[in-house]
């Protein structure tokens, strides 16, 4: 892994998160660990407003997003929303981590998935190694969350098509 902020020019803003989920609270607080560790965040209480907000405001570089919602789901969303940008990352944060994994055996390159619920410092270092491929030093404090989700990263498949999960 590469030290954050190593070897790169900075970006002018920093990363755009969309946060989709149907409990208002549950996307509040998700909101608000992202902001405070300084991303760009915009929130979407369902699958449809997330779609409306990106055809709005373009892709963002990460989506992190609940997995059952009524009308379509996490996974299904992001199938949708990789039709125009392929290599859109994906943190699913759900309590029904077995429904993710009912349709499919793994996860693709550029997916992790945390149980809820998770401590701020497991979604910053989830959002972190997916978007830097390291822990950022917003992450406070290495948990035993960060080697999970680095052996998680570390095996998982590629999606060649990219537009089916």
């Amino acid at each position: 892994m590469k030290a954050f902020g190593s070897d790169a020019t900075p970006d002018p803003l920093p990363p755009r998160i969309l946060v989709v989920d149907d409990d208002a609270h549950m996307c509040e607080y998700v909101a608000r660990v992202m902001e405070g560790a300084g991303y760009r965040v915009t929130t979407a209480p369902h699958a449809a407003g997330a779609i409306e907000t990106v055809a709005a405001q373009g892709p963002p570089d990460l989506l992190l997003t609940d997995l059952k919602m009524p009308q379509m789901n996490g996974d299904e969303l992001a199938a949708r929303l990789r039709q125009s940008t392929p290599d859109l990352k994906v943190l699913y944060l759900t309590g029904f981590s077995q429904a993710l994994f009912s349709t499919r055996t793994q996860l693709w390159e550029g997916e992790a998935f945390l149980e809820k619920p998770c401590a701020p410092a497991a979604l910053l270092e989830g959002v972190s190694l997916l978007l830097f491929d390291c822990l950022a030093p917003t992450a406070s404090g290495v948990t035993e969350h960060a080697a999970s989700l680095r052996s998680l990263l570390g095996g998982l498949a590629r999606n060649p098509r990219k537009d089916v999960v």
